[in-house]
């Protein structure tokens, strides 16, 4: 048997301000009802989805702990078709409220990158393998 990842999730401190970022700023459509400690976004291959962290401590019966700011346990990676696109959206998302870490630039292993963090620090990066346009 050979494992697959089929689920990544983020756990949301505040689910309305978070699924709002989500849906409305980076356009992950989604069918959460507002209320639901859980909310699935609708993403081509791998699961994306949000459970709200105040809900964890009785799953996992302790409390976990979360980085009070920007988050550097990991990234989310939005691949786009190409450099002129990655830039655009980048454009894009920041004229929507995101905060940015950094603006497009070209990285010395061949990708077209910038980075900018959702409301509750998680860092997502916004790329392209592709320089052309």
């Amino acid at each position: 048997m050979t494992a697959r990842i089929d689920m990544l999730g983020i756990f949301a401190g505040d689910m309305q301000v978070m699924v709002s970022f989500y849906r409305d700023v980076l356009g992950f459509e989604t069918d959460w009802d507002g209320q639901s400690p859980y909310a699935e976004f609708k993403n081509e291959g791998v699961r994306f989805s949000m459970y709200r962290r105040k809900e964890l401590a009785d799953l996992f019966k302790e409390t976990p702990t979360f980085p009070p700011a920007l988050n550097g346990t990991f990234e989310i990676a939005l691949d786009l078709p190409t450099s002129t696109e990655a830039d655009a959206e980048y454009a894009r998302v920041m004229a929507a409220g995101a905060r940015s870490l950094y603006a497009p630039r070209d990285e010395p292993w061949g990708m077209r990158s910038s980075m900018v963090a959702d409301p509750e620090g998680n860092i997502i990066e916004i790329g392209s393998w592709n320089k052309g346009s």
